[in-house]
């Protein structure tokens, strides 16, 4: 809980905070891109589209409000990437690098984003809001 002095959430000064809102609209925008055109997602995926109702790409989406919390799915979230690399290896092996690159790539970004948030939590809170 913060104080009434305190100012709450991202300080817009800091290039933090932006490199925050510009990496938060590229994977906004890659959702939209697998809801909107499939098969454009799928083929920067590395992968071919399938056909027939395996075609839409729909995901339920939740608002968390506490750092431990976004940090902690942030962090189980890297499984996804690295098991996109394994599916694009399977698929392609290693005819195409960029896309096992861009795979292995957001894994990083993943990590990276969930150790700041989980380094920024305060660990004597025992529940709540952090």
């Amino acid at each position: 809980m913060t104080l009434r002095n305190e100012p709450s959430g991202l300080p817009l000064h800091e290039p933090s905070t932006w490199l925050v809102f510009a990496l938060s609209g590229v994977f906004v925008l890659l959702g939209l891109l697998f809801i909107f055109a499939p098969r454009a997602g799928a083929a920067l995926f590395g992968i071919a589209a399938p056909e027939g109702p395996g075609l839409s790409y729909v995901s339920a989406m939740s608002r968390l409000s506490t750092r431990r919390i976004v940090g902690t799915v942030l962090g189980l979230t890297i499984l996804i990437p690295a098991g996109d690399v394994i599916l694009v290896f399977l698929e392609r092996g290693f005819e195409s690098p960029k896309h096992l690159l861009l795979h292995a790539g957001s894994g990083i970004v993943m990590a990276a984003g969930a150790f700041w948030l989980l380094n920024r939590t305060s660990h004597r809170n025992p529940g709540g809001v952090s």
